[in-house]
């Protein structure tokens, strides 16, 4: 996530530099032919116009929906936040009379799952960003805490080395630590160290978890849909391919009767660079907010608010060596 005030028109330009020089040759290319005299390559402008209209359209149907992926990811980490410090101080007041150690354990099993969940969520997708030049570039300015550690490392600092080897040997780490919290919910129950009502309680927030888990797998594992994905890159593609064709004519008059008769059709190149620039540029960005977990820029923060929960949990059981918060850099934390 960006905690700068904005991105700057430098740093916003180098972000989009490769566009702009594609766009710019594809501007100059008939711009030096209708100089040369093929006037035949001029095409009207309003078709190009009418099809503009329809990519201006379904840029915004994708920005929107782009939009919307990232904000119910970041209620979803919202909610997680919320059920965290509920269920910590919940199961700190129904155990910690009973069995202060367990209350720990199951503190710093919450811990791993948020681990684990984070770096399930950051795992490469065919259709992420996160491997073009363009983002692997940016990349470099901030940093991917799950692409520095190994989930190994982090977990030994919260399991056992028993429960460690337990949950690697699993697929999905995050549902079988879920799953565990359950079973030693359920065994403090049959104890008779929690009540009914307190079991109830608190299994209703592994509950809500395995839900906010689900919902944060389904925005990972579900793409913004390819066929109006791919609309759209063709369209915008379709776009850009004939603006610098359309104002060949229309660039070429204003210079009629004037001095610069027979030059302004140059104009032809920082126009249409200006407009498909704006085009390229706008469905770029509903690109960088499409997938929320991959680690760009625009991510929502998991590492950062995973890291918050800790500090929270842990100041309830009075920790006095509390972890640091996550601090951003160049601008960016993730």
């Amino acid at each position: 996530m960006h905690s700068g005030k904005r991105f700057g028109a430098v740093e916003f330009a180098v972000w989009t530099r490769r566009s702009i020089y594609v766009l710019t040759v594809l501007s100059a290319i008939p711009t030096i032919l209708y100089f040369l005299g093929w006037k035949f390559v001029s095409v009207p402008w309003q078709p190009i116009a009418i099809l503009g209209t329809a990519v201006a359209f379904i840029v915004g149907f994708k920005n929107n929906a782009s939009y919307s992926r990232l904000w119910e990811a970041r209620q979803i980490y919202g909610a997680i936040i919320n059920d965290s410090r509920s269920f910590g101080y919940v199961l700190r007041d129904a155990l910690s009379n009973k069995d202060p150690k367990k209350v720990k354990e199951m503190f710093h099993r919450h811990y791993a799952w948020l681990t684990a969940l984070r770096f399930q969520l950051r795992e490469p997708r065919t259709w992420e960003n996160m491997g073009t030049a363009q983002y692997d570039e940016y990349s470099k300015k901030y940093d991917i805490p799950e692409r520095l550690t190994k989930l190994d490392d982090e977990l030994k600092n919260y399991l056992s080395e028993t429960e460690l080897q337990y949950i690697l040997s699993k697929k999905n780490r995050a549902t079988q630590l879920m799953a565990s919290q359950s079973k030693e919910l359920s065994e403090a129950y049959a104890r008779g160290d929690i009540n009914d009502f307190q079991w109830t309680q608190i299994n209703q927030q592994l509950v809500k978890f395995t839900d906010d888990q689900g919902k944060a797998e389904r925005i990972k594992n579900f793409p913004y849909p390819r066929n109006f994905s791919s609309i759209t890159t063709y369209l915008l593609l379709l776009f850009i391919l004939f603006v610098p064709f359309g104002l060949l004519k229309e660039l070429d008059k204003l210079g009629e009767g004037t001095v610069l008769e027979g030059w302004t059709i140059w104009f032809n190149i920082p126009f249409s660079l200006m407009v498909t620039w704006c085009f390229h540029t706008l469905d770029s960005v509903g690109e960088a907010s499409v997938n929320p977990f991959e680690g760009s820029p625009n991510d929502v923060p998991i590492t950062q608010i995973s890291r918050t929960i800790e500090i929270d949990m842990r100041d309830m059981l009075d920790e006095s060596d509390l972890p640091p918060a996550i601090a951003p850099k160049n601008n960016i934390v993730l």
